[in-house]
């Protein structure tokens, strides 16, 4: 087990990792900007390193400055937390090249879940199902244009890279797409640095529903429960729901099975989420995405099963957690 990591964010989350840490008997580190040099998190830990100005540009988002901090305190491992560097593929990279273990997935599952379209084929050959829609690399007006006709109004046109309702549009016919194609764009390319899009029919009748999972990396993954989040405002999930309401007993198994098919089609380790539409009228599940980090609601679902995941988390990464099938909730 390691002796000290340190937490590479700030507020709830760091909170939330040291406690576990404390439990676990681990010493911790935080970090901090001049706009939380004050902040609950700070206390909360054993250590604080000062980063650098308020703006996350100028201090929680500058890796080599955290690298840096984790060298000097000695901290063998990080914690990401969620939001900043919880997904950025290059920072995992960086943590195991410099002799430190990043507690979280690897690296090759961050990238190959971290652009939306490109993740959608690599689970269409996975046999997931998918929202009908064009995934394709080629962002030509007018091969858009033709594949909206071809997947049948209304459409939703999406940042490739986007995140949280960000660089996303409805679309009601094709008069609208034009206009649709370049605000999104620009939004995307300001806010992602990538101006990528694709396009997927738009289910009218849809709830959101998400799976939390856990794998080992070496093919084994549990699937410990749903949440429906469908109540949400502006995109942001209000209202968290476990076990999802409305389900078959057959339902709940096959979304379990095809979130684990998911994420051993990755070779999924540590904690993640694989979040699904539900059409409430045909009854289909269709793949959405992956979080491949802790999701600020993995509460709901600990308070069901009784999983520390912050701990699994840890453990895994210091080599030290059992067989998952010793550890699987008794339902």
């Amino acid at each position: 087990m390691f002796k000290k990591i340190l937490i590479a964010n700030r507020g709830e989350i760091a909170c939330r990792v040291a406690a576990t840490a404390r439990r676990l008997g681990l010493r911790t580190v935080a970090v901090y900007s001049d706009a939380d040099a004050d902040a609950k998190h700070v206390a909360a830990c054993d250590e604080a390193v000062y980063l650098g100005g308020s703006a996350p540009q100028d201090s929680y988002l500058r890796w080599e400055r955290i690298l840096d901090a984790a060298r000097a305190t000695g901290a063998q491992a990080i914690h990401p937390g969620y939001g900043f560097l919880s997904e950025n593929e290059a920072f995992a990279q960086a943590c195991g090249d410099a002799g430190l273990v990043f507690i979280g997935p690897p690296a090759s599952a961050i990238q190959a879940m971290g652009l939306k379209a490109e993740s959608k084929q690599l689970m269409e050959k996975a046999g997931v199902p998918l929202v009908p829609g064009y995934h394709g690399a080629d962002n030509n007006p007018d091969l858009l244009a033709r594949e909206a006709s071809r997947i049948g109004y209304p459409v939703m046109l999406k940042s490739t890279a986007g995140g949280g309702g960000i660089g996303m549009r409805l679309v009601w016919n094709a008069a609208e797409l034009a206009d649709a194609f370049e605000n999104v764009g620009r939004l995307a390319q300001a806010n992602f640095k990538d101006a990528g899009l694709f396009l997927e029919k738009f289910v009218e009748q849809a709830r959101h529903i998400e799976v939390q999972v856990f794998g080992d990396g070496q093919g084994q993954v549990l699937a410990l429960g749903e949440r429906d989040c469908s109540v949400q405002r502006r995109n942001q999930k209000v209202i968290e729901e476990t076990p999802a309401p409305g389900l078959t007993d057959a339902q709940r198994s096959e979304l379990h099975a095809t979130a684990v098919r998911l994420a051993q089609a990755v070779n999924y380790r540590s904690a993640g989420t694989v979040e699904f539409v539900y059409d409430a009228v045909t009854g289909q599940f269709y793949f959405l995405e992956v979080n491949t980090r802790l999701q600020v609601e993995h509460g709901v679902t600990e308070q069901v099963t009784g999983v520390d995941l912050v701990a699994w988390m840890v453990q895994l990464a210091a080599g030290d957690l059992p067989s998952l099938d010793s550890l699987k909730p008794t339902p």
